[in-house]
């Protein structure tokens, strides 16, 4: 009997301390995505006190918005940056992996963006990518380019730039997750390999990536899901613009609810939003059977 109201006495600690963080997730997110729920299928406006059900209005106008499709878009080229950064971040964290002059210095400056301030980080990238005497398009200049691209002022290539700030931010943190795992790569298998005769290229791509091909798993699904959500760093630099060529599904819910305060056609949006996520979360976990090696 003693042991047992031990026991019952633990579980209710244990339920003790995971009761203010499930109390946050229920105020916090789960009441709210609710409440956002409800509101896809109304016309309900901030400050507005006339609302009424819509059924399915709101999804019909969604399908047919110019502005969500173009949202669309720039999402799937953000995106892009996901994958970009992984690479880079394994080929660094394989260098840094060796004995390298000042690696833990190294390390640090690699992670230092992603702990900085995004409002710094977007200053900082909008001096150097300024058109007309920014130290980006001065040094292109200075090799033969005449006609330096615009970036975050150019409706063209506003987008591509947003994807170097993102690329640059997220490299750190990839970079540090990946020297993790190659720091679990077995030192005989690698000895073993070259005994046989293979060579740095063939170690890399046939016995290390695949060994941390979880961690590559991982670092996708989470870097998805997060360049997906975020807003932030474009809201800084070019809200959306130039003619709205910067602007991400994340962002246009933003605006949507916001700045024209259309919360109904925001939530709509918003769990359209979650779906895609869904959906892509869900395909690589099922993918990932083909290709994630433990």
């Amino acid at each position: 009997m003693k042991r047992h109201s031990w026991m019952r006495k633990q579980q209710w600690a244990g339920y003790a301390f995971i009761l203010p963080n499930m109390v946050g997730i229920l105020l916090f997110f789960i009441i709210p995505a609710l409440f956002s729920f409800g509101l896809m299928f109304t016309n309900y406006q901030f400050a507005n006190p006339n609302v009424s059900f819509t059924g399915l209005d709101n999804l019909k106008r969604m399908f047919q918005d110019d502005q969500f499709y173009r949202a669309i878009q720039h999402t799937a080229i953000f995106l892009l940056s996901v994958p970009v950064s992984l690479v880079l971040a394994f080929l660094v964290a394989l260098v840094l992996n060796r004995s390298v002059y000042l690696k833990g210095l190294l390390r640090g400056m690699f992670f230092l963006p992603y702990i900085s301030s995004g409002v710094a980080v977007a200053f900082v990238w909008m001096l150097l990518f300024q058109p007309s005497h920014g130290p980006i398009n001065e040094a292109l200049r200075w090799i033969g380019i005449a006609s330096p691209p615009g970036w975050f002022a150019d409706s063209d290539t506003a987008m591509y730039a947003i994807d170097i700030v993102q690329v640059w931010f997220m490299l750190g943190y990839n970079m540090i997750i990946y020297l993790a795992a190659l720091q679990e790569v077995s030192a005989e298998q690698m000895e073993a390999a070259t005994i046989d005769g293979a060579g740095k290229g063939t170690i890399t791509w046939k016995i290390v990536w695949p060994l941390v091909s979880p961690t590559t798993f991982l670092l996708l699904v989470t870097g998805l899901i997060m360049t997906m959500k975020s807003f932030a760093i474009i809201q800084a630099i070019t809200q959306g613009g130039p003619s709205g060529s910067t602007t991400i599904l994340s962002l246009y819910v933003y605006k949507t609810a916001f700045s024209y305060y259309e919360m109904g056609y925001a939530s709509t949006v918003s769990w359209f939003l979650f779906a895609v996520i869904l959906v892509i979360t869900i395909v690589q976990w099922i993918g990932q059977k083909r290709w994630v090696h433990y």
